[in-house]
This record gives structure tokens, sequence and C-alpha cells, in this order.
């Protein structure tokens, strides 16, 4: 589960006690805004300039056999390498080609397009049937078009379970399908090619034969209503998606959330028809994605103390948010030199080795459970006992430096899980790898917040608003937040597993058994960081990210990694990740002792190399697991869990009048940001359903 969900909050004055247990967005993240002289700053050169940006989106699609990097990957900087591995990555395998099936049918459905030829062209195919090379055209162009419905999440020659409920074709199977999913493939590659417009159901048809129109009506629709084509924050899109349908009233929702989740579902169901209304317990937009404003002398920078980064660009929603505003997307590079706590940089021979060892460690832990029975899955064990166990069998790391490595190792693992090894489910605590966004891992300048107030624009929502009470029968929902009474034909609830856990809100009825023990079985984990301004660049700006071991396995996770933000936050600005069990340590700590702690780790690195550290302008330390509106940062797959627990968490209840969403209701994309934006899109699709089946039967009983 790759975390673009690296959470935080906000702000208190660093008089403020850490462990207050206040409430208040604005107590739970502690800045330092002048901290302690901590360095005497020397006159010091950084180690290199500022990595310059100089990205430039690229938003149209190249439509050739050669353009397999589709989409979103061109508006990323050219200049970077892969991002950094926070665990073992399996590469996602495109096929080639989509099915025969799909192919050869498409030929009879995809219009014969005139158009001026290059010589090479005529030249290439004068030997050629005319009819030939106008079936390898076409047959290039669905191959592109495949794997552009791929990365977007759709099978290339089959239908998904949600098409099957939505009956886009009569029958399943056979050549209605195979020409749908053409149609359907063809369409979403027709709007991906250019996301700042409208994509209109007349525009679609125009490569389509005449006689599938009514394919193009139903592929045309379900992608409409499911929010897969004429999403985001375009001029062109805005405007259509805040203006509901004339004479259209689809009934009132509230949605309980300003996150990402609640933010998207609320603009999708505003277009389809419903009025709704957003509450939100914080005095800001946004839920666990939060920038930060850091200032300091001439120093300003923005930090993303929350969701951070796009994990996977191809496909991914937030891309498509990124062209449309006109963001650069920097790709986070791969160089991430390790350094040991002496400051010395560890030997690349030594590291590639134990990266080696623990790759293969995973790799005996996915063969133990592959040769498992079935019946003995049910029996989970810890992730972490099961690695020690193998550890220990294969005498890997027995070395102290290669044990420092391999607890690294451990807590980027821990990192991506935002929990301890012996919380994380054995059998299942990767299961979201097969459906991983493809593409690099990208950071936008200036923060996610620029996404937050693009599609909170014109929303009605009601901040500082916490729900204590849902309530919800046949005739509707009755919310209760801050002794107000709001009342609804259905709910859309958003908040975080971690408030779930909590039981923050009263559900009345009781949430089913079923849903209760989803929310117990899965886990909410944590992950903290420290934000450092500082008056100029001296880790070097050709790198984004370094890590530092440490001696003691059980805080291998403190400060093990630092981020560089100097190439996007416009500022020299670092953050260091606590992750593990020195995240639980992190918050009964008071945050001069964090950053302390911090500068101390940044000598040992930059000191004995002849680079003076200099005193930090402004600090900020978060505590998510202190903030009453998450308690957490992000979910993970627990001991006695699986995947199937996030699918039962997005269930509705109540007979289709309470429904959830967020990126613990994700299977495929859990722990992420775009995990929880297509999770909005879903539910508002959801709704929209189960308000029409609900009216279909109150006129059949008429």
């Amino acid at each position: 589960m790759d975390t673009a969900m690296e959470t935080t909050e906000s702000r208190a004055d660093a008089s403020d006690n850490p462990n207050n247990g206040s409430s208040g967005d604005d107590d739970t993240s502690l800045e330092i805004s002048h901290p302690p002289a901590l360095l005497t700053p020397t006159v010091a050169p950084s180690l290199a300039g500022t990595a310059s940006d100089n990205v430039l989106p690229d938003s149209t699609l190249q439509t050739t056999g050669e353009s397999v990097e589709l989409m979103e990957q061109a508006a990323v900087n050219t200049d970077g390498l892969p991002a950094p591995r926070k665990r073992r990555r399996r590469k996602k395998q495109f096929p080639e080609m989509i099915s025969i099936a799909a192919a050869v049918d498409g030929l009879g459905v995809i219009r014969h397009k005139s158009g001026n030829r290059s010589t090479e062209d005529i030249d290439e195919y004068e030997d050629d049937d005319p009819s030939s090379r106008r079936r390898r055209r076409i047959s290039s162009d669905l191959d592109v078009e495949g794997l552009i419905a791929i990365s977007v999440g759709f099978p290339a020659d089959s239908l998904t379970e949600e098409e099957i409920e939505a009956n886009v074709v009569k029958t399943i199977g056979g050549t209605e399908q195979s020409n749908y999913i053409v149609v359907r493939n063809h369409i979403l590659a027709l709007w991906r090619s250019n996301v700042d417009v409208w994509l209109t159901r007349d525009h679609a048809l125009e490569a389509i034969r005449l006689e599938h129109t009514n394919l193009v009506d139903s592929a045309y629709s379900f992608l409409l209503e499911h929010g897969y084509i004429n999403f985001g924050v375009a001029a062109a899109v805005k405007e259509a998606k805040l203006k509901p349908p004339e004479g259209v009233s689809r009934g009132d929702v509230i949605v309980i959330g300003a996150g990402l989740s609640g933010l998207v579902a609320a603009r999708q169901l505003i277009f389809l028809g419903f009025k709704v209304v957003v509450l939100e317990g914080r005095s800001r937009p946004g839920g666990r994605v939060r920038t930060k404003k850091m200032s300091g002398g001439d120093c300003v920078a923005a930090a993303d103390l929350g969701g951070s980064v796009l994990t996977g660009i191809n496909g991914n929603p937030l891309g498509v948010l990124a062209r449309q505003l006109g963001f650069p997307l920097h790709k986070v590079r791969d160089i991430c030199p390790l350094y040991l706590p002496n400051g010395r940089t560890v030997n690349p021979e030594i590291d590639s080795k134990v990266e080696v060892s623990f790759n293969k460690l995973l790799d005996r832990v996915c063969k133990l459970r592959q040769s498992m029975m079935e019946e003995a899955k049910s029996i989970d064990v810890p992730l972490g006992t099961a690695l020690e166990a193998f550890r220990q069998v294969y005498r890997v790391a027995e070395d102290p430096q290669e044990k420092m490595l391999l607890d690294w190792h451990l807590a980027n693992l821990e990192y991506a899980n935002a929990t301890l090894m012996s919380n994380l489910s054995m059998v299942f605590w990767d299961q979201d790898d097969p459906f991983e966004m493809g593409g690099d891992h990208c950071f936008i300048p200036g923060g996610n917040d620029l996404f937050i107030r693009a599609l909170s624009e014109n929303l009605p929502i009601f901040y500082n608003q916490t729900v204590e009470r849902i309530e919800y029968g046949s005739n509707g929902v009755s919310i209760s937040a801050n002794g107000q009474d709001y009342h609804a034909d259905m709910v859309l609830c958003t908040v975080p597993l971690g408030v779930l856990k909590k039981k923050s809100i009263e559900f009345i009825p009781d949430l089913p058994e079923r849903k209760k023990d989803a929310i117990d079985r899965l886990g909410f984990g944590l992950l903290n960081k420290v934000a450092i301004l500082f008056p100029y660049d001296f880790w070097g700006g050709e790198i984004d990210t370094f890590g530092h071991l440490s001696d003691k396995s059980s805080m291998r996770g403190e400060f093990f990694l630092f981020y560089s933000y100097s190439s996007v936050s416009g500022g020299p600005l670092l953050v260091a990740l606590v992750a593990g069990e020195a995240a639980i340590e992190f918050e009964k700590m008071s945050p001069v002792e964090s950053v302390t702690r911090v500068m101390e780790i940044l000598k040992g690195i930059f000191n004995p190399k002849g680079i003076a550290v200099p005193d930090p302008l402004q600090a900020i330390c978060t505590r998510w697991g202190q903030d009453q509106f998450s308690y957490g940062s992000y979910s993970y797959v627990g001991i006695g869990a699986s995947g199937n627990d996030y699918d039962i968490l997005a269930e509705n209840i109540g007979d289709g009048r309470v429904f959830f969403a967020g990126e613990a209701t994700n299977k495929l994309y859990p722990a992420t940001m775009h995990g929880a934006f297509l999770s909005g899109l879903r539910e508002a699709a959801n709704m929209s359903r189960i308000e029409k089946r609900r009216r279909l039967k109150l006129n059949e009983g008429k």
C-alpha cells in the first residue's frame, strides 16, 4: 500500500503542552516558530544548488504504438529517476494488446478516419491492400486505448463489476460486449487526451459507426455518472459540475467530512442533481491532506504535513487535476544515500547485499503463504514474526551494520503501512499490490492544498461542525452536530477509520455486526513528521531523499528518512519521517525535544563532512494520533483482516440511507490520496443508483 496518505494536522504554539489532549484542528501539530539556538551557524556552502524544476505538462495524448507511457506521465519532470521504493514494488504488467475478439470486432465499430497521410506512410503501405492498412492502424489505436483503460483501472477486454451491475449490455459475453468494450476504451482515451474540455456524447460518437450508437449511449452514460470522464477542476468541467440539471430533483444529501473523498463526492452529487451540504469538523477543508505555509527571515516554503506523494501517476485522477490546473509534477528521484549513526555513508555494496536479502525474505514469506492450504490461511500470524523467523533460519544480517540496514528497510515497510511489523497480516498485508498505479511517484510544487482549494471552491461547506450522531430509517437520516440537527434523504460518511474505531459518532440503529467487525479487524496506523525550514539548503539539491540508520531496532523508524522539498516547496525545507514504534513514542515528546533530536542527527551526518548545519527558522511537529478528527494516519491490513474488510466498510446500510467513503473503503487503493478520491466518485454513483431504484419502486406503488 503506497502511502500517499502521509498524515498530519494543524499547529499549536510551541509553549503548548504537546500531551494536553486538546481537541481542535489547530492543536495536533506543534510549531516552533523560533527554535532554540541549536548551533551557531558558520559560513558553509551547500553541497549543490537547488534542483531546477523545469517541468512542462503535456496534455496531448500520443495515440501511436510507441506511447506506452501515456497521459499524466508526460506531466512529470523528465530529468528525474524512478521514485524511492517504500518497499518492494511489483512492476505492473500490461498486455501488448487487448483480446483478439475485442480487437477484431473493434474494426467494425471504429469508423474510418480520413486524413492526410505522409509520403512515408504511403511508401510503407504501397504494396498492401488498403483494407489491411486500415485494420493495422485501427488495431494499433485499439491497443493504446486498451492500455489507457488498464491504467485507469479497467480491464482492457472485459467488464467491471460496476458495469455488470449497471447493465451496460444486454448479454454478458459475445459480440455486443466486445464492441461495448472497444467503445468504452475509446471514450476513456478520448477524454484523457484533453482533460480541459467537457466531452460530449456527440463528440464521443464521431469515430463510432452509427449502428453502434446504443453502445456509445451506454458507455458514455456509465463513464459520466461514475466519474471516469469529465471530472476535476478544469473551467469547462467545474462550470458543468456545479450546475445541477434543470428540472431534476434527486433529493437531499449530507456529506460528513471535507477531505478528498467528501469534496469529490459532493461535486459529483451536485452534478447528478442532488442538493448537497458538507459538514466538516475542522476549520478548513482537506482532512488528512494539509499544507502549511512556513516562513522565517526571507525564506518561505509550503510543507505537506499530511498526504504528500502522488504514488503512481499513470491513470491517477490527481494527475488529471494537476494537468487541468497547469501544475507541473516533480518526479521523486531514486537517489537515496543512507548514513550510519556516526555519519558515515553506508557502503553501496553492503547496502545492495542487504536489500537483496530483505527482498528474498519477503519472497520466502510470499512462497510460504502460497503453499498454505486454504483452510490454514485463517490462521494468520504477524508479518514481522514470519520475517524474523526466516531471518534467523537463513542467518541474514548477523553483522551489526547489516542488521542496522535491515532495520532501515523494515522501518521503510512500517512507513508504507503506518504500523509496526508485528501488527501486519502475513497473509494479506500487501493485498493491494496488483492494483497499484503505474508510473512515477511525484510531488506537486506548492503542496497538495492546491488540489483541496480547487475542489472545495463554491461548495456549501459548514466548518467546525463535529458530528456526534447519525440516525437513519426508512424516511431518511438525521445528523446531530454541535447541538444542531440536519435532515436529509441520505448521508455519506467519509470520516477516517480511526474515528470509527473510537466510536466518536453514535449510529442509531447501531452499525451492523458485520461492519463493526471489519472496523475492528482493519488497522489504522500512525506516521508523523517534523518539517524544518532552514535559511539555506545545506544538504544539496540534487537529491530528494536521504536515510539515517539507527543502532536500536526498537527506534529504527525514528527520523529514518528525510524528504528534501527544496525543489517543490519554494524554500529550503526538510521533512523528517517517524514510523513504527518511534511514531508512537514521538507523540510523547515535546516539540523542542523532537527538533533537537533531528538536529543532532543532521549534525552527525553533515558536520564530519565540513558542512555546518544552520539553526532552523521554523519547525512543525505533527501529532496525528492525538487528532480527534483522524486518530491516526492511514489504514493497513491487520492480523486476521483481509482486503474484503475494505469492501465491507464500503457497504451502505439502512436500506440505502447511510453510505461510506474514504481511503479505508477502497480495497484496490487503500492508504492513498487517489484511493480516497476514487471512493468519493464510487459512492456518488452508488447513491444515484439507489435513489433511482427507490424512486422507481415509489412510482410503481402509486
